[in-house]
């Protein structure tokens, strides 16, 4: 029995680990690269495996730094089926059809800017993978249960445990059977906070031989949400409230954007903010949204109690969804007065771009940043405050208040990553911390060693292999 990190080892995107067994090999996620210069050429080198010889994916949740590569799997050769839950199955296919999307546009522009420097005709840019690739990937999403087992192959067992990380995500427990002796592994994917708008707390686990835990945030602690409400309300008095600028929250469209909804009408609501005009400036969002409502059925109370009052107040809160980009540019107009909620999270792509170039200008203008920023964005670049930032080949300045709020992350803290590992009734017989920049990965392990006592606790290098 083998375990191979190919992703998100000592660092936060690309989750990609392969469990090989005597008789089948399956992955557990096959994520995308995002953020800094390489992170295209790393999406369009070959795979450190065959596609062909995968049986089948385990998919802890939607988001393109778990899922992004799984067409380019199925177009490499992969024909098994890829499990995960029923949202994450719906969120999936919106979210991996989008990066479709994204890429040919991307690879068009390329390339006509290629012709138009070279002045000869050059051959094409191809997207990682096309359209019609993506479209084929999300026929092999396999929606399940919460605690539902499954057994994808004679010598695997595995269960999607809720993660409260998005809607869907999970916590998997995989029983495995080599050499006549069955091992648990858990992989946790990624945690969410407990005590947050949408989802229910983690689940805990409380017993696995081998564990693969995230450590995102592994070696700091958030604000509590307390703090956090009061520091988007006054965010939200002193530039809405006063008529000052508008305030932007760049968030991912599945699960930040919703999350920052719930807040903005947790605020209206108690009176702690003026009433809003919202404006969620992504279809991606808006769909993901629609994902949301149809899965009722695995949101918290308080989320539910939240939708039943924003349908009965359209004037205190007025949430609008732009549908084209005639409707995006339009918002370009509004100097003051509104808020606008854009993908993407990380400002790399997407629309927030041309909503921050017009904004970022504004000494009035409020930005907030809501979640994790990779290295080489630009968002790491505003919230390590550069006076100025590149956008569509232009220096513009940065003039608009730029807030982190730490309060509103999916990733649990370090305080909530060992309140989770507390619950295992003895340490794992090996852990690994995985899906954190390597300083915070080992920062994070030093941590769990110290303050549990567990001894094996290890930060794999991209591209190890261990036997189990």
């Amino acid at each position: 029995m083998q375990l191979a990190f190919f992703g998100a080892a000592g660092e936060v995107t690309g989750s990609c680990y392969l469990v090989e067994l005597e008789r089948t090999r399956f992955l557990v996620d096959c994520g995308m690269f995002q953020g800094g210069t390489d992170a295209d050429r790393r999406n369009r080198e070959p795979f450190a495996f065959d596609p062909r010889s995968i049986a089948f994916v385990l998919l802890t949740h939607a988001h393109i730094d778990h899922s992004g590569l799984l067409p380019k799997l199925a177009a490499g050769g992969f024909t098994g089926p890829i499990f995960c839950t029923a949202p994450t199955a719906d969120l999936a296919a919106v979210m991996l059809r989008d990066a479709a999307h994204v890429q040919e546009q991307e690879a068009s522009w390329r390339t006509r800017a290629a012709a138009r420097n070279d002045g000869r005709r050059i051959r094409p840019y191809s997207p990682v993978y096309t359209l019609l690739e993506a479209e084929r990937c999300v026929r092999r999403l396999h929606g399940v249960a919460y605690d539902q087992r499954i057994e994808p192959h004679p010598d695997v067992a595995a269960t999607f445990r809720d993660a409260g990380h998005i809607l869907g995500s999970a916590i998997i427990e995989v029983a495995v059977r080599a050499q006549g002796v069955t091992r648990k592994l858990t992989f946790s994917g990624d945690l969410g906070l407990p005590a947050r708008p949408i989802v229910r707390d983690p689940t805990p686990i409380t017993d696995t031989d081998v564990l693969v835990v995230e450590s995102t945030y592994g070696d700091r602690r958030h604000r509590d949400f307390a703090s956090t409400l009061d520091e988007v309300a006054a965010i939200l008095a002193g530039t809405i409230g006063a008529g000052r600028g508008n305030v932007l929250f760049p968030a991912f469209a599945v699960g930040r954007a919703q999350s920052v909804l719930c807040v903005l009408a947790m605020l209206v609501r108690a009176k702690r903010s003026p009433p809003l005009e919202i404006y969620v400036d992504s279809p991606m969002a808006a769909a993901a949204t629609e994902v949301t409502l149809r899965h009722r059925d695995v949101l918290d109370d308080e989320t539910r109690a939240l939708l039943a009052w924003i349908q009965t107040q359209p004037k205190e809160f007025r949430l609008r969804f732009t549908s084209d980009t005639g409707d995006s540019r339009a918002l370009n107009s509004r100097t003051a007065g509104i808020v606008i909620v854009s993908a993407s999270g990380m400002c790399d792509a997407g629309r927030i771009r041309h909503h921050l170039r017009h904004n970022l200008p504004r000494a009035g203008a409020a930005v907030v940043i809501t979640g994790f920023q990779a290295a080489g964005t630009l968002g790491r670049r505003l919230v390590d405050r550069s006076p100025s930032v590149r956008l569509f080949g232009e220096d513009v300045p940065v003039r608009a208040g730029i807030h982190t709020v730490g309060g509103l992350s999916a990733h649990a803290d370090q305080p909530a990553l060992h309140a989770w590992l507390r619950h295992f009734r003895a340490p794992p017989q090996r852990t690994f911390v995985v899906h954190g920049e390597h300083n915070v990965a080992t920062t994070f392990a030093e941590s769990v060693r110290a303050s549990l006592g567990w001894r094996d606790v290890a930060v794999p290098a991209l591209g190890d292999a261990v036997p189990l």
